[in-house]
Parts: C-alpha cells; sequence; structure tokens
C-alpha cells in the first residue's frame, strides 16, 4: 500500500507542477493576480506531494518490502540501518526523485522567501521551475518509476554496491545535488529575465544568493566526494579527472563565474547579457552531468551506467531546457543593454578577467571529457584523457586567475591605478615570494611544490590585505576594531571564500610532496617511509554486520617511540561478491600516514604505504569556502531584496 502511495504522490506532484507552470505563465502574460498569486501555494503542493513520494520510498527501504523491484535491486536486510537509508538515493531512480525533491525546495523556498519580487516575476521564477519539476516527473514515471512491484517478492534483496556503503557517500549525493539543483533557480530567474526583456540591480541582488548557495552546496558536495575516493578506494590520492569529477566541476566553474558576474549586475548594472548566459550555463552544466552519470556513455566507479534510452530521454531534456534557454537569449539579448561604463583596469576588469578564465579552465575541462567520447563514436578510436593533460591544460589558466584574485578586491570601481593596489600587497608578495624559496630550499628543484606553496600564501594573506584594507588597519589602527563590527559579513565571507581557496592549494602542493610505496611483510617484519617504521604485527579474520575481512595491525614508530597502530581491512561481501579495501589513516592534520592492505602471497601481508603531508588542508580549505559562503549568505543585504515600488509596478505590468 505504501508504494501505491507513492505513486500517486508522484502522479499529483506532475498535475500540481503542470498547473504551477500554466498559471505562472498565464497569470504574467496577462498581469493577472490572482492567477499570479496562485502559483506558490501550487509549489507547496509540488513539495508536498514530491517529499510524501520520498518517505514512502525510504520507509519501503527501512522495512526491507521485497515487493519493491527498487529495494530488491538495492538493499538487503543485513545492510546497517544508515545505508538502507542512503540506499534510497544510492540508485538511479532514487537518485531521481531526490533530484526532484529538491527541485521542489527550491521552488517552495522562492514560493516562501521570494515575497520582495514582483508578482510577474516570481510567477514566472515558478512557471519555469514547475516546466521542469513536470519533465522531471515524467521522465521518472516513463522510464524510472522507483516504486514498481515484482512478483513473486524474493526473499531478500541484492544489496548496495559494497564501496557506497560508506558515511562520506551517504551524504555527498544530498549536497551534490543542492548544488547542482539550486543552479536550476537562476535558470529560471534567468528565463524570467529573457521574457521579461529586463535586467537590472535588483535582479542580481536576487540572483546572487541562489547561485552563492547552489555554489556552496555544490562545493561541500565535491569535497565530500573527493574524501570518499581519497579513503575508501585506497589509492591515496583526491582527484583522478574521472569524468563524473569533471562532471560535477564543470558546474561549480561556471557556478562560481555566475557568482561573481552577478555582483557587477549588482553594484554597477554591467555584464547583464554575460550573466545571463551564465545562469543559463551553469544549470546546462549541471543536466550535462545529470546525463553522463546515467546514460552509460562513460565507466566510472560511482556511475550509475543505467540503460542509454533513459540517457537519450535526458539528453532530449537537456537539449530542449538548455536549448530553449539559448534560442530565448539569442533573442532577446539585445534587449538587455548594459549601462555600467567601467576601464578594463577596475574592479569590474578584474571580474571579467575572473570570468574568462574560469570560463576557459570549464571549457577545457568539457573538451578533455567529452572528446574521448565523440571519438569513439565518430572515429572509432579508444582515447583516453587523463591527469596530465588536464594538469598541464588548466594550469597556465589557473596561474593569472589566483594572481587576479588577491588583486582585484582592492581594485576600486569604475576605474583604478594598479600602482596604488600592488603597494597594498607588497607584503603579500614577500610571504609568496618567501614560500617559494624555503619550498625549492628543503625539497630541492621541486617547482610544482614551490609554485604551489607561492600561491596559496598569495590567496590567504591576500585576503587579509583585503580585510586590512577595508579596516584601514595600517592607516587608522584605533579604530579598527570598530570598522570590523560595521564590516558586511559579505566582505568577511568573501575573504574566507579566497582564503579557503588559499587552503586548499596549500593541501594540493603538501601532496606534491607525498611518498609511498609498496611493502611485502610478513608478521614481525617492518618497512620504512618518510622518518616512519611501520612494523606488521599480524593479521586476522574479523566479521562485520554484512561482511568478513581480513583485518592487519601495523605498528607505526618514530625513532623507535611509538606513534599509533593502524589496522587497515579487505572486506568481502557476499551478497554483492565484491571485495574492497578500507584504508586506515592516521592525520596529524601536518601529514597523513596511509596505509592500504592487499592480498596475502606465501604468508606475506602486500601493504601500501604512504605519507602525504598537508592532506587534509584539502578539504579544510572547501569547508572554509562554504563557510564564507554561508557567512556572505547570513548578510541581510543579501536575503532582502531592493525595495523599489517603481520597480515592482513595472514587473506587475510586464
Amino acid at each position: 500500500m505504501i508504494p501505491e502511495l507513492g505513486h500517486f504522490a508522484l502522479i499529483l506532484a506532475l498535475a500540481l507542477s503542470l498547473a504551477q507552470a500554466a498559471v505562472g505563465l498565464l497569470g504574467a502574460q496577462r498581469a493577472e493576480a490572482r492567477l499570479m498569486g496562485a502559483a506558490p501555494p501550487l509549489a507547496t503542493g509540488v513539495l508536498l506531494a514530491i517529499g510524501a513520494a520520498f518517505a514512502c520510498l525510504m520507509w519501503s527501504y527501512v522495512v526491507n518490502d521485497t515487493t519493491v523491484a527498487n529495494v530488491v535491486q538495492n538493499s538487503h536486510s543485513a545492510k546497517p540501518l544508515l545505508y538502507k537509508l542512503s540506499g534510497t538515493w544510492g540508485n538511479h531512480e532514487g537518485s531521481m526523485l531526490l533530484w526532484v525533491l529538491i527541485l521542489a525546495l527550491c521552488g517552495g523556498a522562492v514560493a516562501a522567501f521570494g515575497r520582495n519580487l514582483p508578482s510577474a516575476l516570481q510567477a514566472r521564477v515558478l512557471a519555469v521551475l514547475g516546466l521542469v519539476a513536470a519533465a522531471f516527473l515524467g521522465f521518472i514515471l516513463a522510464t524510472s518509476n522507483p516504486f514498481q512491484r515484482i512478483w513473486p517478492p524474493p526473499m531478500d534483496g541484492q544489496g548496495l554496491n559494497p564501496i557506497l556503503q560508506d558515511p562520506g557517500l551517504a551524504f555527498h549525493p544530498p549536497l551534490l545535488y543542492l548544488g547542482y539543483v539550486g543552479f536550476a533557480v537562476t535558470y529560471a530567474f534567468a528565463v524570467a529575465a529573457l521574457i521579461e526583456g529586463r535586467v537590472d540591480a535588483a535582479w542580481g541582488r536576487w540572483v546572487r544568493p541562489w547561485a552563492l548557495a547552489a555554489w556552496s552546496f555544490l562545493t561541500l558536495g565535491i569535497a565530500l566526494g573527493s574524501w570518499w575516493a581519497y579513503y575508501e578506494l585506497g589509492w591515496g590520492g583526491y582527484w583522478f579527472w574521472d569524468p563524473v569529477e569533471n562532471a560535477s566541476l564543470l558546474p561549480w566553474l561556471a557556478g562560481a563565474a555566475l557568482l561573481h558576474s552577478a555582483i557587477v549586475v549588482e553594484k554597477r548594472e554591467a555584464l547583464k547579457t554575460w550573466t545571463v548566459f551564465l545562469a543559463l550555463l551553469a544549470f546546462g552544466m549541471s543536466l550535462l552531468g545529470t546525463f553522463l552519470v546515467r546514460s552509460g556513455v562513460l565507466t566510472s566507479v560511482h556511475a550509475f551506467a543505467n540503460d542509454p534510452a533513459r540517457g537519450i530521454v535526458i539528453l532530449c531534456l537537456l537539449a530542449a531546457f538548455i536549448g530553449g534557454g539559448f534560442l530565448l537569449f539569442a533573442w532577446r539579448a539585445a534587449s538587455m543593454a548594459p549601462t555600467g561604463v567601467f576601464a578594463p583596469l577596475s574592479r569590474e576588469g578584474a571580474l571579467v578577467l575572473n570570468n574568462l578564465l574560469l570560463c576557459s579552465i570549464a571549457a577545457v575541462v568539457l573538451v578533455g571529457t567529452l572528446y574521448p567520447m565523440f571519438a569513439d563514436l565518430l572515429l572509432g578510436e579508444k582515447i583516453s584523457v587523463g591527469p596530465p593533460f588536464f594538469n598541464t591544460a588548466t594550469l597556465p589558466l589557473a596561474a593569472p586567475l589566483i594572481g587576479a584574485m588577491a588583486l582585484g578586491p582592492l581594485l576600486p570601481w569604475k576605474r583604478a591605478r594598479l600602482a596604488p593596489a600592488l603597494l597594498r600587497l607588497w607584503w603579500v608578495a614577500l610571504l609568496a615570494l618567501g614560500a617559494f624559496l624555503l619550498c625549492l630550499a628543503l625539497e630541492g628543484q621541486r617547482i610544482g611544490p614551490a609554485l604551489g606553496f607561492a600561491a596559496a600564501l598569495w590567496l590567504i594573506a591576500g585576503a587579509a590585505a583585503d580585510i586590512a584594507d577595508r579596516l584601514a588597519l595600517f592607516s587608522r589602527p584605533r579604530a579598527a576594531w570598530s570598522r570590523a563590527r560595521g564590516l558586511p559579513r559579505a566582505a568577511w565571507g568573501a575573504a574566507l571564500g579566497h582564503a579557503g581557496l588559499g587552503v586548499t592549494i596549500l593541501g594540493l602542493a603538501g601532496m606534491g610532496l607525498a611518498t609511498d610505496r609498496l611493502a611485502a611483510l610478513k608478521p614481525g617484519e617492518a618497512a620504512a617511509l618518510a622518518g616512519y617504521e611501520f612494523r606488521l604485527e599480524g593479521v586476522r579474520d574479523v566479521q562485520g554486520p554484512n561482511w568478513t575481512a581480513r583485518r592487519a595491525t601495523v605498528q607505526v614508530t618514530r625513532d623507535g617511540a611509538p606513534v599509533v597502530v593502524l589496522e587497515p581491512d579487505r572486506r568481502t561481501f557476499p551478497v554483492a561478491r565484491m571485495t574492497t579495501t578500507e584504508a586506515t589513516i592516521h592525520t596529524t592534520w601536518l601529514a597523513d600516514l596511509y596505509v592500504v592492505l592487499g592480498e596475502e602471497r606465501d604468508g606475506a601481508a602486500i601493504l601500501r604505504l604512504h605519507h602525504n603531508p598537508l592532506a587534509p588542508w584539502i578539504w579544510l580549505g572547501a569547508a572554509v569556502m562554504a563557510l564564507g559562503g554561508g557567512l556572505s549568505l547570513s548578510d541581510r543585504r543579501m536575503r532582502v531584496a531592493a525595495p523599489a515600488a517603481k520597480l515592482a509596478m513595472k514587473g506587475a505590468r510586464a
């Protein structure tokens, strides 16, 4: 009965979303207040209906309802409760239901918190979100019904992919989807603006919080996925330029460009057309990622790789929404002439450079990700594009981007002179140069890590210089504290975001100094690495809730003094008939000691040993970036739209 209720709730949500789209567009076109006023309650109804459907699917997983095909294919009675819950979205059907649930949450948020918007604009935004929701609800009901019954029911399910049975990956998809789907709101604002033919400072102010929230959640989602790959896959790295990783990086880059471009629209009413383009592009990259992981066109450890026919449907949806959005853009962009004029050397100019470099990096990642697929399809050639290409192609673009990130905030709007800004960064440049020379002195001719440390210090100290300049800390230090209390949270958040990227680069530079070795050890034998001694004490059998394992005990010492005991696992899941490695990691925050247990041969255990300097700083930096985004969102100026009665009246007449 519960699955049928969930299925009915999805059908109801489809009907409500179609009504939401119809009354929103029709009401805004006719300027009928009653129709426009009906869109927010309908958006709330869509949210309640999809929420009920998702609760029904989750209940089916909790009770292990083996009459539901989705539960049979992705769950098992012996699974811990956490992974039964996360199994709800650990598959194609459930993840698509989570996708539309978050989309409905966004629509509900626009309905609840968009009361300061002009009625016509809010109605059109909700209408576009309703159209997107209706399309994906139709896709779910037609091709990916999570409530499909199976008869006769089997005794138990087939279980969840063992590598997905991990706390990190349990929370990774919801955070990632909050970022992916969050850009649907900026897309809806862009389409609504194109229909009205108007983009102004108030529009930029309304769009920026949504772009910031989506980007912050996407940052956390990407970081959590990277952290999971680091400790779960047992290879000791943090980013492999996997196609699925790239699929999440693309909207992150486009979203970062959109976030900075919207600032120029809000402050100077410039870059209007470009900002609308980026809003369309960011959601397009999100839909592209949805297509890549569900179409079966690529192979990845965390791609769903479902029926290619489903991928074709998603590709058609992508073409419809993004192609339609860009056609509307081509038709209406000319009506959004910019009013703000600025010199190339200005804060606006720095933000334009930021946008160009971010989009260039995104283009490199996009080409490198899709080219092997097209080469195979059109030329019949198997081509592999891996880390050497991406690292080599993105570094020349990332270097000037990092340089501009510290300089740009110190430039005034409209017109600037370079010399005064550079003079305020003299001590920042000295710190960066000192970090570069110190790394060369300690590590020889390893230029890459040295440049990484210099770039990190440049960003972190540059963020501090921005705050110090705003507070007049060096020119009028006595009043700095009072000015600090009055400084907008958005300014603190922006500085934290830039500094967080610097912290992440510190971690990346540290990983450039990582060392590792492979050792075959019998009990009592030891191997040395980076000044530590790893002694194998023994290997034993361990029984888990739904797995068995061989567990090694490794005593780590330094100069004869005990440091830590590490116990890596090699787990076997009998239901899934899979074996996974469970790395064990000891961190001092300055370095990770990382041990992976491989197979046993002739009484010896194969151990992979890693010493990863500053590895935790990669994900610490991502957390700081997301914290900066949250701090900016808490700024009242980011949450309250510009109260202009004139704009509201224009919106009502549109």
